[in-house]
C-alpha cells in the first residue's frame, strides 16, 4: 500500500509520479491544485499485475515520449470503481461509469480525465496472455464495455472482487484465478470483436467460463465430478457434459488434465519427491500418491518419480520436455 499522505503536502504529486512509474508505466500526471491525495494498494494473481487506486481529480496522460521508453509490455484492463473516468486513445474518447471496463494499449498514447475523486482497479495482463495482436486490441481501446450484458456483465463483478480480496489468496490459487481471468479476457475480446467462440453460443460460452472458473476454484476437492458441478450451478450433468463437447474433451478428463498440470508444476520445483508425492497429490484433489501415479503412467507413460527425473535432466540441457496435458 501506497499513499501520498506519507510524504509532506508539497511532496505529493512528485512521489505519486514515481509511484505510478514503478508499478504501472510512465505517465504525465496533473491535479489542479498541484498537490495530490492519493493511495495505491498493488498485488499479483499469478501472471497478472493488479493495481487498486483512489485518487483527487487529475489527469493522466501516456505520452509519446513514455511509449518510446519501452515500458509497454502490458495490456491495462480498468475497471471503475467509483468516480467518472474520460479515456481517451485511438482516435476514440468514452466515459467510464461505475462498473465499466476499459482496455489501454501501453504501446500507444492515451490520456485519461478525472473530474472528480474516484477509484479504479487495474489489470495489468502480459499481451500473450490475451493471444491477440496489436490491431485486435486498437479496437477496443478508447470504448467503454458496459455490464448490462453478455461477457461483460459477469466480467466486471468478478474482476472487481478479485481486487478487493487479492491479498486472501495463496500463490497457489492467486496462480488458477489469474487463468481464469485471463480465459474471461480474451473470451470477452472475441466476443466484442464478434468471433465465434468454439462454436457455442454466448450464454453457453459464459456459462462454460463460469463452469470452468469454479472447478478451477474447488480443484482440490475430491468430491469434485459432474455431479457436483451441475448442481451448483443449476443445470443438468447431460447440459455439462454438452458444454464440454465444444471443447473437445469431458468433464472428467478435464478436471483430471487440470489437475495433473498443477502437480507437474509443484513436482517441478519440489526437492524431495518421495517426501512430498502424498501432500502434492491432496492438494489437488487426487485420493494419494497411488493415484497420482496412475495418472502420471497414463498420460505422459512415466511415474511421478521417473517424470520429475528427465523433466530435470532436461533443464540442465539433456533430453527434450515431455508433452504437457493439460
Amino acid at each position: 500500500m501506497l499513499s501520498t499522505r506519507s510524504v509532506p503536502l508539497h511532496e505529493s504529486m512528485e512521489f505519486w509520479h514515481d509511484a505510478v512509474f514503478t508499478a504501472l508505466v510512465g505517465m504525465d500526471i496533473s491535479a489542479p491544485g498541484g498537490t495530490y491525495d492519493a493511495t495505491m494498494r498493488t498485488d499479483r494473481l499469478g501472471g497478472l499485475q493488479i493495481i487498486t487506486v483512489d485518487c483527487d481529480p487529475g489527469r493522466v496522460d501516456r505520452s509519446p515520449r513514455y511509449v518510446a521508453g519501452g515500458d509497454g509490455s502490458q495490456v491495462f484492463v480498468a475497471v471503475q470503481g467509483s468516480g467518472l473516468t474520460q479515456a481517451e486513445q485511438d482516435g476514440r474518447m468514452t466515459e467510464l461509469r461505475v462498473g465499466d471496463i476499459c482496455f489501454f494499449e501501453t504501446v500507444r498514447p492515451f490520456r485519461t480525465t478525472y473530474p472528480g475523486r474516484f477509484q479504479q482497479k487495474i489489470f495489468a495482463v502480459p499481451r500473450e496472455m490475451l493471444g491477440r495482436g496489436e490491431a485486435d486490441l486498437c479496437a477496443l481501446t478508447g470504448r467503454a464495455l458496459r455490464p448490462s450484458g453478455g461477457l461483460p456483465a459477469l466480467l466486471s463483478p468478478y474482476l472487481s472482487r478479485l481486487a478487493d480480496a487479492s491479498e486472501s489468496y495463496s500463490a497457489a490459487v492467486g496462480e488458477r484465478l489469474g487463468a481464469t481471468v485471463a480465459d474471461l479476457l480474451a473470451a470477452t475480446v472475441a466476443e466484442d470483436l464478434d468471433e465465434p467462440s468454439d462454436d457455442l453460443p454466448g450464454a453457453e460460452r459464459v456459462l462454460l467460463l463460469r463452469v470452468q472458473g469454479h472447478i478451477r476454484w474447488h480443484l482440490a476437492d475430491p468430491a469434485l465430478g459432474p455431479q457436483a458441478i451441475a448442481r451448483a450451478h443449476g443445470i443438468s450433468v447431460r447440459y455439462l457434459h454438452r458444454l464440454f463437447e465444444g471443447e473437445g474433451t469431458t468433464v472428467s478428463r478435464w478436471i483430471r488434465d487440470l489437475r495433473l498440470q498443477e502437480c507437474r508444476r509443484e513436482l517441478a520445483t519440489t526437492v524431495d519427491v518421495g517426501a512430498d508425492l502424498g501432500q502434492i497429490a491432496h492438494r489437488w484433489g487426487f485420493s494419494g500418491p497411488s493415484q497420482l501415479g496412475k495418472v502420471f503412467r497414463a498420460s505422459v507413460g512415466l511415474s511421478p518419480t521417473d517424470w520429475l527425473r528427465q523433466e530435470r535432466i532436461r533443464r540442465d540441457g539433456g533430453e527434450q520436455p515431455w508433452p504437457a496435458t493439460a
